[in-house]
């Protein structure tokens, strides 16, 4: 279980993301950068304890424009081994010292427990609150054939790295050897075993699933004018 501590970070999470989202394939914003505010999210736990794991979502109302993106977080005491592609930066935490922050897409433990939630084996919880459910996050998924185990999440992961796939009209790519994929669209990153997760960078309210989608996590945000609105997350894909 995760201990949220209401304390400083410094530089803030807004402040890091400031710099760090202009260089993503999939930033929608200007040359002169975005003006984020926080727009909700949830967590989840590492069964170990040891890795903080958070998608935020943060809205930027640059130019008076209104995106929303989803950007998952982990916060680890010490640095990722190969992984200084994925670091979003590093912070002073009120209780915990140092903390090395990084796009959750690229970390193992973050895709371990995602795919764990996609096939209902974790628990949502609140953004904000110690030992809280978020029941604003709904999922679902529908094992096929190929694919009607539980996974081996590590397993997994790393037999995705050669098998991710990349959309034929994508104008720019970022791998990394997770099985991670960024692209124009948003990421694609390892799911239970024959399938791949199409995670939802830039959040629309209440777009269709893909008819090929076998499952899908979806949640609410909030608006910069305060609104509530809900959409998918991320969607669920079978390996072609």
């Amino acid at each position: 279980m995760a201990v949220i501590h209401h304390t400083t970070l410094t530089p803030t999470k807004l402040e890091l993301l400031t710099t760090w989202l202009p260089t993503r394939p999939w930033y929608r914003g200007g040359p002169a950068g975005p003006e984020l505010a926080k727009g909700g999210g949830f967590r989840l736990d590492d069964p170990e304890g040891v890795v903080g794991i958070e998608f935020m979502v943060v809205n930027d109302v640059a130019d008076g424009r209104a995106t929303a993106y989803l950007v998952p977080l982990t916060y680890r005491g010490a640095p990722l081994d190969e992984a200084g592609h994925a670091l979003i930066g590093t912070a002073e935490h009120g209780v915990l010292g140092r903390r090395w922050i990084y796009d959750g897409c690229h970390d193992p433990v973050l895709i371990a427990e995602l795919t764990a939630l996609v096939e209902g084996r974790a628990q949502p919880q609140d953004q904000n609150t110690t030992d809280a459910p978020a029941p604003h996050i709904t999922r679902s998924y529908t094992a096929t054939s190929t694919a009607a185990q539980p996974s081996d999440p590590t397993t997994e992961a790393q037999a995705s790295a050669t098998t991710a796939q990349t959309p034929a009209n994508s104008t720019s790519t970022q791998a990394s050897a997770s099985g991670t994929t960024d692209d124009a669209e948003g990421t694609i990153l390892p799911g239970p075993p024959g399938t791949t997760l199409r995670l939802h960078r830039v959040l629309h309210a209440a777009t269709p699933l893909p008819p090929e989608a076998t499952g899908h996590v979806s949640g609410a945000w909030s608006k910069p004018d305060g609104t509530q609105t809900h959409g998918p997350f991320l969607t669920v894909h079978p390996h072609a």
